[in-house]
């Protein structure tokens, strides 16, 4: 087993980044950002965390249910209201980008990127900028079925990420169907908040934004990570971590290839990966 020491040019200067998408997950992620931010001022850090938020989709009645927005805001931008708010509350000076992610948007100025979206071809725009970007160190990725999901961080193969061993692989390097635009998306929108009461545990968002958070909460704070993401079932009540071992990578990749096409499970822990979420 590895351990990823954290890049050292995030702990002298104002950390930039990126989250794609404030859904159900990534509402509740970026909330938590600025404890994050406020724990990393407290401890000496030199900047925080500067935040900005994509997000082009707008509130519906839908979203009022399970995601942190009221009747009075529908028809407004979600990641408009949702900075506006964590503004106003933490004196912060974060930015909201009312669009979505797209090809001709490489992401430039980011540090971190965090994915919570909820189709193939959006985790494969994430990836192809986050290639092409010469500072983008990390890719946080969560997706989530009814009842279980994944949170995984890596390291995109991209002038600031050299091809080593020890480089952590993203979701896209070990599960290529997330962002294989040619499947079937099985993620669709709920017409109504009933429905997607039905197609989804109300927690399972939040169970993963908070894995995530804590990850990120810990490699700033000692500097390595043991795991870079996890496997959570609310059904049977396991987690399981993702190790940063290169053998177990391997296996996962190896285990797709032998199949004749990408595999979406965990072979420690019989998870299924995720490629939808909560829109």
């Amino acid at each position: 087993m590895g351990v990823h020491t954290i890049h050292a040019a995030l702990l002298q200067r104002q950390v930039r980044v990126v989250v794609v998408g404030c859904g159900g997950a990534g509402s509740v992620l970026a909330s938590g950002l600025p404890y994050l931010h406020q724990a990393l001022i407290v401890r000496g850090h030199p900047g925080g965390l500067h935040v900005t938020v994509l997000d082009g989709e707008k509130i519906s009645a839908t979203n009022c249910v399970r995601q942190p927005f009221s009747k009075s805001e529908i028809g407004l931008c979600k990641s408009v209201v949702l900075v506006n708010r964590l503004n106003v509350f933490w004196e912060l000076d974060w930015e909201a980008v009312p669009e979505h992610l797209a090809e001709n948007r490489p992401l430039m100025r980011a540090d971190i990127v965090i994915g919570c979206v909820d189709t193939r071809a959006a985790r494969s725009v994430i990836q192809s900028s986050a290639t092409r970007s010469s500072t983008v160190g990390y890719w946080l990725d969560i997706g989530n079925n009814a009842d279980s999901g994944q949170f995984i961080l890596g390291e995109p193969l991209n002038y600031e990420n050299r091809r080593t061993g020890y480089r952590l692989r993203t979701v896209a390097d070990l599960y290529p169907e997330v962002v294989d635009t040619e499947l079937e998306e099985r993620s669709l929108p709920s017409c109504s908040a009933a429905e997607a009461l039905e197609r989804q545990e109300p927690f399972v968002n939040t169970t993963l934004a908070n894995h995530s958070l804590s990850l990120l909460a810990h490699l700033f704070r000692y500097g390595t990570i043991e795991h870079h993401g996890g496997f959570v079932n609310l059904a049977t009540g396991h987690t399981t971590p993702l190790r940063i071992d290169p053998a177990t990578w391997r296996r996962i990749q190896r285990r797709g290839k032998a199949d004749g096409r990408p595999t979406n499970r965990h072979p420690a822990s019989n998870e299924t990966v995720s490629a939808a979420g909560s829109r």
